[in-house]
């Protein structure tokens, strides 16, 4: 799309953002692609000890925060489709309110990993090191697959707060929405890892 401001043509390729987002979107879908394969390989082969380490998990907690993410999800959707219908103030709103939801996911982990902590389940703790080798390794996976995806979160959160402000500053508009939907694209993204996440290491004892 091309756009002329002030007598001076801008070049706004909307189609080529789109490309290089959903390219982006699939070197993440490898990268945990690799890691849910790694996971399913080594459960494999320590079924009995990944069965008895899961049971440290609370299950609550991992329920909690699917359906949290879950509902971050319709928001963002929500938002998409304030932007295009132009009510700004509405998508800013839904936006906001992805962003609680984030917040409290975060929350929720933190006393997850908390208590594990408390319990020496950490990798190199002094419990942790007279654990059977498979249940180290299930908490080694468990501590690195979910600490990658709260990364993810943070930052989807950032990617959401720069949303946020360009639509304060009136750059986001119904005419010119696509940094929206990008975030919106990955925001997807982390809560269908975690979709993932969530069975193999709460559910499937």
């Amino acid at each position: 799309m091309n756009e002329t401001i002030t007598g001076h043509a801008v070049h706004r390729d909307d189609e080529a953002s789109k490309i290089g987002m959903w390219l982006f979107l699939f070197t993440e879908l490898l990268l945990f692609g690799g890691l849910f394969l790694v996971y399913t390989i080594y459960r494999h082969l320590n079924s009995a000890a990944f069965a008895n380490a899961a049971g440290e998990l609370s299950v609550l907690f991992g329920t909690v925060n699917t359906v949290v993410l879950i509902t971050s999800s319709l928001t963002v959707a929500l938002s998409i489709s304030a932007i295009k219908n132009n009510k700004a103030k509405r998508a800013k709103m839904l936006l906001w309110i992805t962003l609680l939801f984030a917040l409290i996911f975060m929350i929720n982990k933190y006393f997850e990993w908390s208590a594990k902590i408390h319990h020496g389940l950490f990798p190199g703790m002094e419990h942790f090191m007279t654990l059977p080798p498979g249940e180290a390794l299930f908490f080694l996976l468990y501590f690195f697959m979910t600490g990658l995806h709260a990364l993810h979160i943070i930052a989807g959160s950032i990617f959401i707060a720069v949303v946020i402000a360009q639509l304060n500053k009136g750059k986001i508009t119904q005419d010119d929405y696509v940094l929206q939907e990008n975030a919106g694209l990955y925001w997807h993204l982390v809560d269908i890892i975690w979709i993932y996440l969530f069975p193999l290491f709460y559910l499937i004892h």
